[in-house]
C-alpha cells in the first residue's frame, strides 16, 4: 500500500477513494468484533425468548427429575439421561445457530458483504515471535487490553445492578428443593442476560466508532503518495495528448459526415464555415451540424460544393453561429436571418430558378 514505507508523522492527508478500495480489495476493512458479539449475544436472548415456553415445559421437568436422582449411578445410562441430554440440546442448537448466523450477518454487513480469500492464505509474520510481541505492546494492543478490562469491570457492575434485587433469592439456591431449582434461577438469569445486551450494545456503539477512526487514521497517505498517485490515475502526458488528439480526429470525421446532409453552409467567407441542417418536420429550429475556421472552413465548404450544398456568405451571422455548440439549435435570435438564408436556398432549388 502507499505509504507503507513512510512514517506515520508523514501521512497527514486523508486517504483518497482509489486508496481505500485498494486495501478493500486486500481485506482492510474496518470491523468491529465487539459489534459481532452484540449480534450474536443479541440473538441469544430472542432465541431463548422465543422459546422459554417450550424450555419450560419440555427441559425444566427432565431437569428437575435428573438433578433429584444425581446421586445415583444407574440414572447416567437410563433413558432420563438420554431425555435430559436430549432436551438440553434442543435449548443449546438453536441458540448457537441463531449466534453464529448473527454473528456471520455482522461481519458482513459491516465489510459490505466483502469476501477476501486471501486472508485465509498462512502468512509467517502472524506466528512471528517479534510480530506477536509488537502486536501484544504496541499501541492498539495496549487499548485492546484497556478495552477489555473495562468492559469487565463495567459487565461486572451491569451484572450486580441487575440481580441486586435477586440476591437473597440466589444464595438460598444450594438450600432450595431441585423442583423449584431451576425457576429460581431463571428470573435472574434473565436480567442478566438483558443487561449484558445492553451492555454489550453501548459497548459496540463505542468500539465500532473506535475501529473506524483508526482504519481511517491508518488508511492516511502523505502528500507525495497523493501526488503519485494522481500521477497514475491521469496517465502520462504523451499518452493523453495522443488519446485527445484520436477523438478529435474521430470527432472531426463525424463532423464531416453530416455536411452533405446539411441544409446551407454559412462563411464569413474565408475563416468561419457553419453548417446548418434543418427539417421541418422533425426538428423546430436549425440545427449546427458542423463548423470550423480556417482550413477546417476550407474542408467544410469543400465538402459542400461536392454535395451540392449551397454556401451563402454572412460574415457576422458565421461568427455568431460559430459560437455554439455543435449539434444544438440556433437561439431566436438568430431566427430571421437563418430563416432568410434558408428560404433563399429553398426558392434557388425550385425547378426553373437560377443562381444570380
Amino acid at each position: 500500500m502507499a505509504g507503507d514505507d513512510q512514517s506515520s508523522d508523514d501521512r497527514t492527508e486523508a486517504a483518497t477513494q482509489r486508496h481505500l478500495d485498494q486495501a478493500r480489495d486486500e481485506g482492510q476493512v474496518p470491523v468491529s468484533r465487539e459489534v459481532v458479539t452484540f449480534s450474536s449475544l443479541g440473538a441469544v436472548v430472542l432465541v431463548l425468548g422465543y422459546q422459554a415456553q417450550a424450555l419450560m415445559q419440555h427441559l425444566l421437568p427432565n431437569l428437575v427429575v435428573f438433578l433429584s436422582h444425581t446421586g445415583e449411578a444407574h440414572m447416567l445410562g437410563s433413558d432420563q439421561f438420554r431425555l435430559t441430554s436430549s432436551a438440553v440440546l434442543g435449548a443449546i442448537v438453536p441458540s448457537l445457530c441463531a449466534a453464529l448466523l448473527a454473528g456471520a450477518a455482522a461481519v458482513l454487513l459491516q465489510t459490505k458483504f466483502l469476501l477476501n480469500l486471501g486472508a485465509l492464505q498462512p502468512k509467517f509474520s502472524r506466528v512471528s515471535p517479534a510480530a506477536g510481541l509488537k502486536r501484544l505492546f504496541g499501541f492498539n494492543g495496549i487499548v485492546e487490553i484497556v478495552k477489555s478490562l473495562g468492559k469487565l469491570g463495567l459487565l461486572a457492575a451491569a451484572m450486580w445492578i441487575a440481580i441486586r434485587g435477586d440476591w437473597p433469592q440466589l444464595i438460598r439456591l444450594p438450600w432450595q428443593d431441585p423442583h423449584s431449582l431451576l425457576s429460581a434461577v431463571a428470573r435472574p438469569a434473565f436480567h442478566i442476560f438483558i443487561a449484558g445486551v445492553c451492555l454489550q450494545g453501548i459497548v459496540a456503539a463505542a468500539d465500532l466508532m473506535w475501529v473506524r477512526f483508526r482504519h481511517a487514521r491508518d488508511m492516511r497517505m502523505s502528500k507525495q503518495s497523493i501526488r503519485d498517485e494522481l500521477k497514475d490515475t491521469d496517465g502520462n502526458p504523451h499518452v493523453k495528448a495522443r488519446i485527445h488528439r484520436i477523438r478529435v480526429m474521430r470527432a472531426r470525421k463525424r463532423m464531416m459526415a453530416k455536411v452533405p446532409t446539411a441544409t446551407v453552409v454559412v462563411t464569413n467567407p474565408t475563416h468561419y464555415a457553419v453548417a446548418l441542417a434543418y427539417d421541418r418536420a422533425n426538428n423546430p429550429a436549425p440545427r449546427i451540424v458542423a463548423k470550423g475556421v480556417d482550413s477546417l472552413a476550407v474542408r467544410i465548404r469543400e465538402v459542400a460544393a461536392s454535395n451540392n450544398v449551397p454556401v451563402v456568405v454572412n460574415p457576422p451571422l458565421a461568427r455568431a453561429l460559430h459560437r455554439l455548440d455543435i449539434d444544438t439549435e440556433i437561439p431566436a435570435e438568430h431566427y430571421k436571418a437563418v430563416a432568410e438564408i434558408i428560404t433563399y436556398v429553398w426558392r434557388l432549388r425550385r425547378p426553373g430558378s437560377a443562381v444570380s
